[in-house]
């Protein structure tokens, strides 16, 4: 695992500011550096060193005769099989890394190589002959690619940070991006919230050459389930290519451990890898805040050493700076912090760790999956009919029976953008100081809807939270938290031959009456006891809710809330308004308090002259 940053060569003492560039992403790749430098292009490399650790793995890496040079984030896992073919073809390698083989393989299949390719990546290749530069990133987008045309500069790298020293970069806020931020919990678009920063989204490549860029997709998920599969036939797929898939995940030249929660996802994962250390945290407070005893048990059960830590409230509220900073862009997810202090212990012991990521959206695992199959009947309602009850149930006291009313009198693409839908149009308009023409959140999810509208209502969900919720908040906290902390985080199940097995298992095997990842459950039986295999899911525990209700951190929430940036963005009367009816116990507003503070930590970081930077 490592990190890249790149521009267009156009200025002077381009040596010293590649050098300080990737200096930026250091944590990255704290085992070596590597530069490359020529009258086109500037190129910085950190290393975090996994396979081959020796110096021949180093970066930059160059083809036969010198004209391509390839910088490379992630691990490729059939590098073997493909090196086979190519040596085959007369192609010389100079080292055992799996980069060389992106190098070569570019030169024998130019983007057809793509397709063939197993594992998570980002990676750029400068071909001196032609002046071009190839940047890809890999299928479900587990590894971050940004770009940026700044006056005659184009850069591109791992992380924006590493843009900020470049003397073209003009640092701007990027308000519109705000919207739906509060909408999504997390920015759900390319353009991110940098002026003229975007984000390369999956399973895609671009080129750039004398000015011209131009940005292609080379693989899609497609959904064709067997409707006449038998139960056994998918739980059995299920378990042989999950193997293979972590049997694949493990290849490396150093130790590999694994995250564990008390869920089915990383047990799993774990115990089918069989690694000799598992890492978990939790909160002192209430058991459902603390999975480390789950874990231990369950350490336990498969002869392994369980390693945790408990995060005390000050150390979760002191870091957040921090992870802000790391993240790039805000993201107001709350396991994002107990990520990185998870990341952080791990990382004392081992340097690559395996993780449950990817599973429910694969699998069928988040309960609001189950809806379409609640109360079925009320699926014949006709529409008309539905959407008035909606509405009458809309000016009811908001609870359990009345919210299902109101969701099911809204099509699907009205009430679903993903896992979080935390302020709605009229709330953040009301929210919001200055609106700005962003999109609706439903112009957003569109395109994704418009893909499977002939697929189920679970289908559905699954394709837009594999493109949206997974990409922006799951896959970008993983990557952010590890790396800040010089681990590499693996994830077997968003691996491209798990995902053809789970595109063909019927929805009705996925979701089972009150069962989510139904199949995959039975699956994981076979590694894992019943109590695990079956648990319901809990997701990544964080007391927020109820640290907002303490004093401590209610006046700390209400101080930010008035203070200038806030002021600025924000109507702060409604912000106090939302805070108050949470500390009174009103209601839970948590989750939309914490969005609003996540930004504002974050645009103080980036935007306020903060230290950190």
């Amino acid at each position: 695992m490592c990190g890249f940053v790149g521009f267009s060569n156009r200025i002077d003492n381009s040596n010293k500011i590649i050098k300080t560039c990737a200096d930026k992403i250091a944590h990255r790749g704290p085992d070596s550096e590597g530069f490359y430098i020529d009258d086109g292009i500037a190129l910085g490399f950190r290393r975090l060193s996994i396979i081959d650790i020796t110096d021949s793995g180093d970066q930059p890496i160059f083809n036969e005769d010198g004209s391509k040079v390839l910088m490379f984030n992630g691990e490729i896992y059939n590098y073997k099989s493909i090196r086979a073919d190519l040596e085959k073809c007369g192609h010389i390698f100079k080292t055992q890394t799996d980069s060389e083989v992106l190098l070569h393989g570019y030169e024998e299949y130019g983007e057809e190589l793509l397709p063939k390719l197993r594992g998570m990546f980002a990676f750029v290749i400068w071909d001196k002959k032609t002046r071009e530069i190839f940047c890809a990133r890999d299928f479900f987008g587990i590894k971050p690619l940004y770009y940026a045309l700044m006056g005659d500069s184009f850069l591109f790298g791992s992380e924006i940070k590493a843009f900020l020293p470049h003397p073209h970069f003009k640092k701007e806020f990027n308000r519109k991006i705000l919207d739906n931020y509060l909408t999504f919990q997390y920015n759900p678009q390319n353009e991110t919230f940098f002026k003229n920063v975007y984000k390369l989204p999956p399973a895609h490549f671009f080129k750039y050459k004398n000015g011209e860029f131009s940005v292609k997709r080379y693989w899609d998920i497609e959904f064709n389930p067997d409707e006449k599969m038998p139960l056994e036939t998918a739980v059995e797929r299920i378990s042989e290519v999950f193997k293979d898939s972590v049997c694949a995940h493990k290849i490396a030249d150093v130790e590999v451990g694994s995250f564990l929660s008390s869920g089915v996802d990383s047990s799993y994962a774990a115990a089918v890898a069989e690694v000799d250390k598992t890492f978990t945290v939790g909160f002192s407070e209430a058991e459902k805040y603390n999975e480390i005893s789950w874990a231990k048990e369950f350490s336990k059960y498969i002869g392994k050493q369980n390693i945790s830590k408990v995060i005390t409230p000050e150390e979760y509220w002191d870091i957040i700076p921090k992870v802000q900073y790391h993240m790039d862009e805000p993201l107001a997810d709350a396991s994002c912090i107990a990520l990185y202090f998870v990341c952080n212990k791990a990382s004392e012991y081992v340097k690559v760790v395996l993780s449950g990521e990817g599973a429910d959206e694969i699998f069928g695992g988040y309960g609001v999956y189950k809806e379409p199959w609640s109360v079925p009947v009320y699926n014949y309602v006709p529409r008309p009919i539905r959407r008035g009850i909606g509405k009458i149930a809309s000016n009811l006291p908001k609870k359990r029976g009345v919210n299902f009313f109101i969701r099911r009198g809204k099509d699907l693409d009205e009430r679903f953008i993903g896992n979080a839908f935390i302020f709605d149009e009229d709330e953040r308009r009301e929210l919001l100081k200055k609106p700005t023409d962003a999109p609706h959140y439903m112009e957003i999810t569109k395109p994704f809807f418009d893909k499977v509208r002939d697929k189920d209502a679970v289908t559905q969900m699954q394709y837009v939270d594999l493109h949206l919720w997974m990409v922006g908040d799951i896959l970008l906290k993983a990557d952010k938290m590890s790396m800040a902390n010089s681990l590499e985080l693996r994830v077997p199940f968003l691996d491209k031959e798990v995902m053809k097995t789970a595109e063909t298992i019927p929805a009705k095997l996925r979701i089972v009456k009150e069962k989510t990842k139904y199949a995959m459950r039975l699956a994981a039986l076979k590694s894992t006891p019943p109590q695990t295999a079956h648990k319901k899911k809990l997701g990544f525990p964080v007391p927020i809710r109820v640290w907002l209700r303490e004093d401590k951190y209610y006046n700390k929430l209400k101080t930010v809330f008035t203070e200038k940036t806030a002021e600025e963005f924000f109507n702060t009367k409604k912000l106090i308004e939302i805070l108050d009816e949470h500390k009174n116990g009103g209601k839970d507003n948590s989750r939309k308090i914490w969005t609003v503070y996540s930004f504002l930590v974050w645009y103080s970081v980036f935007f306020d002259n903060n230290s950190l930077l």
